[in-house]
């Protein structure tokens, strides 16, 4: 019985890490991608988002709580589990506490953006270029945020090629050879997309 509801929770673990909390960071990179045309284009790009209908509902249920539930139980599974990485040094166990490092980083790195925007938004403070401007004008926090982006997205990406295993999507050598490739790929793309984005804030 114990087994069967760890596979559960693993495998709602991996699910949620690719949708919607995949998909909410896609969008999301996509929307700050808005910032290379200008602080008028993020405006709207942002202002947009912010006004579709039942906003704070759908962030609950396909954001916050998501990520809430994949923070936790991922936390429990890279301290409680593993690899060999000493031992064997396989390429897969190295992606293994990569993933599990960039989980950390991501998870500090999300609590402290939604405190310097959502939080910030609920006392009064707008959403806007200018925000994100302020925010990333120090060099310490414009670094943090690469380092942030760029672990969530490896987050992502890496979980994205583990989620296509354990769900029976690539269960051949060359299939998961080739969502290797894939998987790195979405890496180098969404990440020049959120360092440019970045770039264009300051």
């Amino acid at each position: 019985m114990a087994s069967n509801r760890e596979f559960v929770y693993r495998r709602l673990h991996s699910l949620l890490g690719v949708v919607p909390i995949g998909l909410f960071l896609v969008v999301h990179l996509t929307v700050n991608h808005y910032a290379t045309g200008g602080a008028d284009s993020f405006n709207k790009a942002a202002n947009f988002m912010e006004s579709l209908p039942f906003l704070r509902v759908l962030e609950w249920i396909m954001i916050f709580l998501p990520i809430l539930y994949h923070a936790i139980y991922g936390l429990y599974i890279a301290f409680t589990s593993s690899s060999n990485v000493g031992r064997l040094g396989f390429f897969r166990n190295w992606m293994y506490v990569i993933q599990r490092i960039t989980g950390v980083i991501t998870l500090i790195f999300i609590a402290w953006h939604v405190w310097e925007t959502r939080i910030a938004m609920a006392f009064g403070t707008p959403l806007n270029f200018q925000m994100m401007h302020d925010i990333l004008s120090s060099p310490f926090m414009f670094g943090f945020y690469v380092v942030g982006i760029i672990a969530a997205i490896f987050h992502f990406s890496n979980g994205l090629w583990s989620f296509m295993v354990s769900w029976g999507i690539t269960v051949t050598p060359r299939s998961q050879k080739i969502s290797t490739y894939v998987t790195l790929a979405i890496f180098v793309i969404l990440s020049i997309i959120g360092v440019q984005s970045l770039l264009a804030f300051v």
